[in-house]
């Protein structure tokens, strides 16, 4: 269906290489872009055509976080680019050096 075009395989190997290769992206992406900024861990849930869903610690409790991308996402290829410019928009925000990808 339109609003949906990555496989569930596909959800699962970004899901699995973000928490795995990139958990301090993740959370700096939540805590910039999430609206939880008192976030001491995150990792990815999910993803769909319209944003990702996270879940953050938060007092030791998760949230659910929904982070909306900057326009809607037909192709694989195009998740790595939101992410990495949504890390750097993050990285922005917190004040923070973004390391190179």
């Amino acid at each position: 269906m339109p609003s949906d075009p990555f496989s569930p395989s596909v959800v699962d190997a970004v899901t699995a290489h973000m928490n795995g290769d990139h958990p301090e992206d993740t959370l700096v992406i939540c805590r910039a872009l999430g609206g939880v900024p008192e976030a001491t861990a995150a990792r990815m849930t999910g993803l769909d055509s319209e944003g990702g869903d996270y879940a953050a610690t938060v007092d030791g409790t998760e949230r659910a976080v929904r982070i909306p991308w900057s326009a809607p996402l037909t192709e694989r290829s195009q998740i790595r680019t939101e992410v990495v410019r949504m890390y750097e928009e993050a990285c922005a925000g917190l004040g923070l050096t973004p390391r190179g990808h």
